[in-house]
């Protein structure tokens, strides 16, 4: 029975560790994604503001994080900040005028575009780009 309580603990502790990961997002215009920790390892992409990452640990002012398709790299400390951010994930979603699909479409957007949270409303959220376009979408099309 102590065995139970004990391993039970364990995985309370361990899950909760995953879902606390640190949540970062990408502060400047373009950032560089590198295999490793330093500007002399290779530029694996490049990705624009708000792109939101999951900090999997760090090393000395680099962080080596896991983006929304489970792809890995290294980014330098000074590109990135603690801001709401959310990436679409769906091949096409609509970004509309207000929270509901009453709502005028504004216009579309294609998957992997980040954008900053500014508001919530139930199942929507308010978005602004790095290009100052602003709209609503809707929850399950982002992560």
């Amino acid at each position: 029975m102590r065995f139970i309580s004990l391993l039970t603990v364990v995985v309370i502790l361990l899950t909760g560790s995953f879902a606390m990961a640190e949540r970062l997002s990408v502060s400047s215009r373009i950032a560089n994604i590198r295999s490793g920790p330093g500007t002399d390892y290779e530029i694996l992409w490049k990705v624009e503001s708000y792109y939101p990452i999951v900090v999997l640990k760090k090393s000395g002012s680099w962080i080596n994080f896991r983006d929304f398709e489970g792809d890995e790299g290294w980014i330098h400390t000074s590109l990135v900040r603690k801001k709401p951010t959310v990436i679409t994930i769906k091949n096409t979603c609509n970004v509309r005028n207000g929270p509901g699909t009453n709502h005028d479409i504004l216009f579309t957007v294609e998957k992997g575009i980040p954008f900053l949270i500014l508001d919530r409303q139930k199942n929507w959220i308010q978005i602004k780009h790095a290009d100052g376009d602003r709209g609503w979408i809707h929850k399950s099309l982002v992560w």
